[in-house]
């Protein structure tokens, strides 16, 4: 082994140093030396307090950015950088923009450099960003659990109708999860794809989401099978609640966002929506423990595990959270997610044999759950 070591830390030492060469050296600037520079800027969060505008921008490009002016509907505005200066390769700093912002009204702030590009970015509707530590706390704790705690524990008073059920019964629940599951991995995906569309091309956003959820899924696999047997009853269970938790914090950050960005009346609706679309989810994570006798604490805890990363999302969401860290949260849930449908359709497999995966009862299940989870995504 540690002759493997030695050998491979040669090429390891050469290719160190052939990637400084290229950075010390430059080579490549000789090839284009009257070429303007590439510059790129983006507006990550943007918080509005009374007469001000705070925004946090990322530069990137083939020099530093220098920021000269900063425009306000069409008007030239002094600003305050925070650090000074230029910003080199994804360097970010936040604009401090004094200015009477009028609320529920649109407003478009464009940056200009020192070489005259310039940067836009519209405030759609201005409202002042809820404070989590005031006033609006109350507001954002009700609307967080209202999202995810309540819903979900909705859906756990299902489990005495699902005990009910003979095999063919628990294996069309069970499928019926994987529907509802399946749904939420394609719509995680989807939700951080879109996140990572706002991001710069460096950070290679799309590919990360994609990235990350493979790591979580596989992470988690390892993690589950670790024991003497694959996840079952209780276990299985946590599980089904840690994925649709993290797919529930991704909600938050959605609500939240719209609340920072002054669409109340969307937020109002999309906390109606997601009830009713979370309260299947409740059923999802009952189904598992059909053949136990889970106490009171179990179900409390499932509970709190799915509902409350939505409580989260929601504080965070609500303070214009950076969206590449939004993206990350997305492919993380939908590792989650994809770990769970894995478990599950092993344990169907594992009960029924896995000729079963293609009976009626399952695949009506399969079917189910994902059409019941996209007539309640309607409403949303």
């Amino acid at each position: 082994m540690s002759r493997a070591v030695t050998y491979f830390a040669l090429p390891l030492a050469a290719l160190i140093g052939l990637v400084a060469m290229l950075i010390w050296l430059k080579p490549f600037e000789t090839l284009s030396p009257d070429a303007p520079p590439v510059e790129l800027l983006t507006f990550e969060s943007v918080r509005l307090e009374p007469g001000f505008f705070r925004m946090n921008v990322r530069a990137d490009g083939s020099g530093p950015v220098t920021i000269a002016q900063v425009q306000v509907d069409g008007a030239y505005r002094t600003f305050v950088q925070n650090p000074k200066g230029s910003l080199g390769r994804l360097a970010s700093a936040e604009l401090v923009i004094p200015y009477p912002w009028i609320d529920g009204e649109a407003h478009t702030i464009v940056t200009l450099t020192s070489t005259g590009a310039t940067f836009e970015h519209v405030v759609e509707v201005a409202q002042m960003t809820p404070d989590v530590f005031g006033a609006s706390a109350s507001m954002l704790l009700l609307v967080g659990l209202l999202l995810g705690l309540a819903p979900i524990s909705i859906g756990l008073m299902s489990f005495p109708a699902l005990r009910q059920l003979g095999s063919d019964g628990i294996g069309f629940v069970l499928a019926a999860t994987v529907g509802l599951l399946l749904y939420l991995l394609i719509d995680t995906l989807g939700e951080g794809l879109e996140a990572a569309e706002n991001i710069l091309e460096r950070f290679h956003a799309s590919t990360l989401v994609w990235v990350v959820a493979i790591v979580t899924a596989a992470g988690l696999i390892a993690v589950g099978r670790s024991g003497s047997k694959p996840p079952e009853g209780a276990s299985l269970a946590t599980f089904i609640a840690l994925g649709i938790g993290l797919h529930n914090l991704g909600e938050g950050l959605v609500v939240g966002a719209a609340f920072a960005t002054g669409e109340t009346a969307l937020a109002a609706f999309l906390v109606i929506g997601f009830i009713i679309h979370n309260v299947t989810e409740g059923f999802g994570i009952a189904a598992p423990l059909t053949k136990s006798r889970p106490t009171f604490a179990t179900f409390a805890g499932l509970a709190l595990l799915a509902g409350l990363p939505a409580l989260l999302g929601v504080f965070l969401g609500a303070q214009a959270v950076n969206p590449l860290w939004t993206a990350i949260c997305f492919g993380i849930g939908a590792g989650a997610i994809a770990q769970v449908i894995f478990e599950i359709t092993s344990l169907i497999a594992r009960q029924n044999g896995a000729a079963k995966l293609t009976n009626p009862p399952v695949l009506g299940g399969l079917v189910t759950g994902l059409v019941v989870m996209n007539v309640t995504a309607l409403l949303v």
